[in-house]
């Protein structure tokens, strides 16, 4: 199978986008190339507003992912729910339902900071597996 594949700290990771909203411009010129190359895990990188009607999408998404499988929370609605956060049908923060490894602030986040938080999750994995 041919997926967007990250590498660097002795790890690589396929890389599955979950792009919601305004942050989808910054992740989609941030993913990595597509490639076919064994992997150390499976990362969800949620962008943008999730709202609950997306919310059994991205919790599915989530599920289908082979072990082990980490999650990226990409710019402040994902985080928080951003300007949203109030609102009644936006989750404040995509944290509440998965487990998110590491967090990337900003509205929108600059692209460059996917591969800081790759390289982050990297060194969580190789220090989780020691």
């Amino acid at each position: 199978m041919t997926v967007r594949v990250w590498s660097g700290g002795g790890r690589s990771f396929a890389v599955e986008e979950m792009a919601l909203a305004c942050c989808a411009v910054e992740l989609a010129v941030a993913l990595p190339e597509r490639a076919e190359v064994p992997v150390d895990g499976y990362v969800l990188v949620v962008a943008g507003t999730v709202t609950l009607a997306a919310l059994p999408t991205v919790l599915a998404r989530y599920q289908a992912l082979p072990e082990p499988r980490h999650v990226i929370a990409f710019g402040a609605c994902a985080t928080s729910g951003g300007p949203y956060w109030d609102s009644y049908s936006v989750v404040p923060g995509i944290g509440e339902h998965l487990p998110v490894d590491v967090y990337v602030l900003g509205c929108p986040p600059r692209p460059n900071l996917l591969d800081s938080a790759l390289a982050e999750l990297a060194t969580l994995s190789s220090a989780g597996a020691e």
